[in-house]
């Protein structure tokens, strides 16, 4: 595969991710909810750390968050332009540019969103506004709000730790970027052998 064809995966991804953070930070206050469907929801929260809101603590936890997401970035461009220079398989291919595009997503996010936006605190965030943003370069929330609580209810006392208590599945919620992430990741692991066929060659040779 091209790097052409690359690049028109993550900036499609790009679009589509930013689109729907962008509607729904001038459209929704934060905890605002539309129920799809009882399992599917649009739940606008913002998360301020990584994966299920896990922070850095400290003054500067949130900077060098965004500086290590960053370096990933960097690193995980250079593993797609590596791929392709190698003429990698369309498979591997197609999932590091899903990577990345999710990983930049988020970036954007990270960087840019506590400048160009108020906060969403009871009321619906405007774009570039006078006062200015709710926070600074570096400093953003992400943007989440796609919502899949497909089951909710107590775990049975047998089981250990959690018995009892009560649990949602699926809880947490993302947005287009992590799922651009979580399919790229789960195409490398189901196809592994497709994705990396010069590697299981060699495997076979020793």
């Amino acid at each position: 595969m091209s790097l052409k064809k690359a690049g028109i995966i993550i900036i499609l991804i790009l679009l589509v991710d930013q689109i729907s953070k962008i509607y729904i930070k001038t459209n929704f206050a934060l905890g605002d909810e539309i129920r799809v469907f009882e399992w599917f929801r649009i739940l606008f929260v913002e998360n301020e750390g990584m994966a299920w809101g896990t922070k850095i603590p400290g003054e500067y936890g949130k900077l060098a968050l965004t500086l290590f997401r960053l370096g990933a970035i960097v690193g995980i461009g250079y593993w797609l332009w590596d791929s392709i220079r190698k003429s990698g398989s369309r498979i591997l291919i197609v999932a590091i540019a899903m990577i990345f595009a999710g990983a930049f997503g988020n970036i954007i996010d990270s960087v840019f969103y506590g400048i160009i936006f108020n906060d969403s605190y009871g009321q619906v965030a405007s774009f570039l506004p006078a006062e200015g943003g709710y926070s600074s370069l570096f400093h953003g929330k992400v943007v989440d709000m796609l919502y899949f609580p497909l089951w909710k209810g107590y775990l049975p006392e047998w089981i250990p730790f959690w018995g009892g208590e009560y649990f949602t599945f699926f809880e947490p919620v993302f947005n287009i970027a992590d799922s651009a992430i979580s399919v790229g990741v789960a195409i490398l692991l189901l196809f592994n052998k497709r994705a990396f066929p010069k590697d299981q060659e060699e495997k076979k040779n020793n």
